[in-house]
């Protein structure tokens, strides 16, 4: 993956970090980490991604869990819903530095395969990268069209507004990828030494490390008529778009080592407002399971337009994951 970004000192483009997943040594001292956005996790925000420490083609996050995608190089920090990225959340320096590049310019949208194309070698949206001396880099990603707030060569502290988190880039939800890096190689903040064996260990690079969740969504989609496991498992039943005649409509998502009392709440949401929403509860642990909310259409069928399912799985008063989904309608 690489990152088109403006660096100093004269506007130059220079196509910054190409990088493969290695061993770095842990930082000495400073600086260490702070989180990149102003959110609580687990109340506000959550910890969708983490790097990924395998080396093949699959994926696995440092605790050997599957919270990560192949190829994946930083943290992702997601909101819980589209509106708090409307109201304007910051994404902040996690440790003091300069600037050393910024891009600012690109839409906030959901990817898809007509856009893809248009962002490759972009796939970070609007970024900023911050320098911390003897080659530590952070790299912060997906920001708000507009909302870059520092300039090339800007010293920064802990802490400061660097922009606001956005949806811009390969990315299809709105999060802050928060991407570690020592002398161009990719580090995993909470495990530096990219050990092989599994474990939480200990803090990493940060100075209070966000506690790590399992269980969560692998994903949530919307299908025609209510779908079976096979079907949400392989992908089969996702549909994109219908036609205001189509019959039913579902929202479905599908969970991974839920938990005894863990809740499911489940939303679809239409161009007139709320279409249908359920909750429901996990009474025993499972490796994984899927559920779904069905929705009739009315009499003179569905109206035309976006139709956005959100899927939110919370443990006890903490949110462990969500996901969202859309369906366009269309005469």
């Amino acid at each position: 993956m690489s990152f088109r970004l403006k660096t100093t000192p004269a506007g130059a483009i220079r196509q910054a970090f190409f990088v493969a997943f290695a061993a770095s040594p842990a930082l000495a001292a400073d600086p260490l980490l702070t989180l990149p956005l102003t959110c609580t996790p687990g109340t506000d925000c959550f910890i969708e991604d983490y790097v990924d420490a395998d080396p093949s083609d699959g994926q696995r996050d440092y605790t050997c869990g599957p919270k990560s995608r192949d190829d994946h190089h930083g943290t992702d920090f997601a909101l819980l819903t589209h509106q708090m990225m409307e109201d304007g959340v910051a994404v902040i320096a996690s440790a003091p530095g300069v600037v050393r590049a910024t891009r600012d310019g690109m839409a906030d949208q959901p990817v898809t395969a007509e856009t893809r194309e248009a962002i490759r070698g972009q796939e970070c949206g609007n970024a900023v990268a911050v320098s911390h001396g003897d080659g530590w880099e952070t790299l912060y990603c997906h920001m708000k069209q507009g909302s870059i707030a520092v300039r090339n060569g800007q010293r920064v502290e802990r802490g400061q507004m660097l922009g606001l988190v956005g949806m811009s880039g390969l990315t299809n939800y709105p999060h802050a990828h928060l991407q570690v890096m020592h002398e161009g190689r990719v580090v995993d903040p909470f495990s530096p030494e990219a050990r092989d064996t599994c474990g939480l260990g200990g803090g990493g690079l940060w100075q209070n490390a966000p506690d790590y969740v399992t269980g969560g969504l692998f994903t949530a989609g919307f299908s025609a008529g209510m779908p079976d496991f096979t079907g949400v498992r392989s992908g089969s039943a996702r549909i994109t778009e219908a036609a205001p005649g189509q019959e039913m409509i579902a929202l479905y998502g599908l969970v991974f080592d839920a938990e005894d009392g863990d809740r499911l709440e489940l939303e679809i949401m239409g161009p007139d407002g709320l279409v249908s929403e359920a909750e429901t509860k996990l009474d025993s642990p499972q490796r994984l399971l899927y559920r779904a909310l069905g929705a009739k259409a009315p009499a003179g069928g569905w109206a035309p337009g976006l139709y956005r399912g959100v899927i939110t799985m919370t443990r006890g008063d903490s949110v462990v994951a969500v996901r969202h989904a859309d369906l366009d309608i269309t005469d």
